[in-house]
C-alpha cells in the first residue's frame, strides 16, 4: 500500500506534482472548500489525473490535512493498494427516501469478500440515520461502514459530492473496498457536557423536531440561545442534544440541527429524533473535546498493530469547528499524534458524522470526531 497526500490552494495551486500512483486499486480522496467557482477545475484536474482511479470527495465546512485545518483549499488523499479491490456506487438523494437510497447503495456494493464502505453524502436534504440503516442492512454482518455528510462553511445553504468528474448536489457515493488483506478500523467520540433538565420528544416525523415537553421546539431553543437566537441554524450547534431512544438504555447520540422552519416553529436535524425519546441540551468543555479526539484515535487502532502506516480520514463536526476556533487544530493533531509514524490523514468538517458505535452497527452521530483507518497485511 503505498501513500501520498496533496493540498491545493488558490493562491498556490497545488503542493506537488501529482504522484504516479494511478491505477485500478488507487483510490484518491478529495475534501473541497465548497465554492465549485473556486475549487470546481482543480477538482477536474485532479480527476483527469487518475483515470484508472477512483477519484470522489465532498464539500466541507474546513479542510483537514495532517495536523492542519484550511480554508479555501482542497486536502487530497491517495492511496494506491496491492491486493484491495475498489468500487463506487452512488445514487440521488433526498431525505423522505435516505433509507431506500442507502439500501440500493448496499446491495449495488455486496459481495461476501467486502470489508469496508465509506460514504459521502450531500448533507442537507438527507436523514443520515435512515441512510446508515439501509446500507448497514444490505451488507453482510462485520462490513465497516463509516463516512460523513458533507458541509458548507457554517452557512447551511448547498452541499455537494465529488464523482465521476463531477460536483454533484443531492447526492450520496458509497465507496466499497474488499479483499482479506485489508484491515480497517474506527472510533468516534464526543466531548459535551449535558446541561438543564432532560426533557421528552414529544412530537416528531423522523428527523424533524416539532415539540419538547408540548413545546414548540424552535421557541424552546430560542429560549436557550438568547441573543444568539439571530443566528440560527448555524449557532444552535453551540448546544447540541443528548438522545436517549427509551428502546436502547445506556447508549447516548448526538443530535445538531440542519435548518428551521419559523412558521411550523419546527427544526430539522441530521438524523432521527423518536418520539418519547429523552434529550437534553449540551455545550462545550474545551479540554473533553480535544480527550474525545485522542481517544477516536486510539479506538480506531485497538485491533491494529501501531507500527505500520495507515490511511485515516478524520470526520469532525462543524459545531465542533465553531466552538474550539482558534483551538480547532488541536484535535486534528490530537488525532494524528495517535496514529503510527508515516500515516496520512486527510478529512472533513462535517454535517454529520457515519460510524459505528462501539462495535455495533454504523449510526449518524453529530458532534463527534470520527476516524477511519485502513492498512493492508
Amino acid at each position: 500500500m503505498q501513500l501520498a497526500r496533496l493540498i491545493w490552494t488558490d493562491e498556490r495551486g497545488w503542493s506537488a506534482p501529482f504522484p504516479e500512483l494511478d491505477s485500478s486499486r488507487t483510490l484518491v480522496l478529495a475534501f473541497s472548500d465548497p465554492d465549485p467557482g473556486l475549487c470546481g477545475p482543480a477538482l477536474q484536474e485532479l480527476h483527469r489525473a487518475y483515470p484508472q482511479g477512483v477519484v470522489v470527495g465532498c464539500s466541507s465546512s474546513g479542510e483537514i490535512a495532517q495536523a492542519d485545518v484550511l480554508d479555501e483549499a482542497i486536502s487530497v488523499a491517495i492511496v494506491r493498494f496491492e491486493h484491495t479491490r475498489i468500487q463506487v456506487s452512488r445514487r440521488p438523494i433526498q431525505a423522505g427516501d435516505s433509507a431506500e437510497v442507502g439500501s440500493a447503495l448496499g446491495r449495488s456494493l455486496q459481495a461476501d469478500d467486502l470489508r469496508s464502505v465509506l460514504v459521502l453524502s450531500d448533507g442537507l436534504d438527507v436523514n443520515g440515520t435512515a441512510l446508515s440503516a439501509g446500507i448497514t442492512a444490505a451488507v453482510r454482518e462485520g462490513v465497516v461502514v463509516t463516512g460523513g455528510l458533507a458541509g458548507d462553511g457554517d452557512r447551511f445553504q448547498q452541499t455537494w459530492v465529488f464523482v465521476d468528474g463531477e460536483l454533484r448536489p443531492g447526492c450520496v457515493v458509497a465507496i466499497g473496498l474488499y479483499g482479506d488483506r485489508l484491515e480497517v478500523g474506527h472510533g468516534s467520540r464526543g466531548g459535551w457536557d449535558p446541561f438543564g433538565p432532560v426533557r421528552r420528544v414529544t412530537a416528531s416525523d423522523g428527523n424533524v423536531l416539532h415539540t419538547i415537553d408540548h413545546r414548540p421546539a424552535l421557541s424552546l431553543y430560542k429560549t436557550y440561545l438568547g441573543d444568539r437566537a439571530s443566528g440560527l441554524p448555524a449557532t444552535a450547534l453551540l448546544f447540541p442534544l443528548a438522545l436517549r431512544d427509551p428502546d436502547v438504555p445506556g447508549r447516548d447520540l448526538v443530535r445538531t440541527v440542519l435548518s428551521i422552519d419559523e412558521e411550523q416553529q419546527s427544526m430539522t436535524f441530521a438524523g432521527d429524533l423518536p418520539q418519547e425519546a429523552q434529550i437534553q441540551l449540551m455545550r462545550a468543555n474545551f479540554e473533553r473535546l480535544i480527550d474525545g479526539a485522542a481517544e477516536a484515535a486510539t479506538m480506531s487502532l485497538s485491533a491494529l498493530d501501531r507500527d505500520q502506516p495507515v490511511l485515516a480520514v478524520a470526520i469532525s463536526c462543524v459545531g465542533r469547528r465553531l466552538v474550539l476556533g482558534q483551538a480547532t487544530e488541536e484535535e486534528v493533531e490530537a488525532t494524528l499524534e495517535g496514529l503510527p509514524p508515516g500515516s496520512v490523514q486527510a478529512g472533513f468538517y462535517s454535517y454529520g458524522e457515519l460510524s459505528p458505535a462501539g462495535q455495533g452497527s454504523c449510526e449518524l452521530h453529530n458532534q463527534t470526531m470520527t476516524l477511519t483507518v485502513w492498512r493492508e497485511r
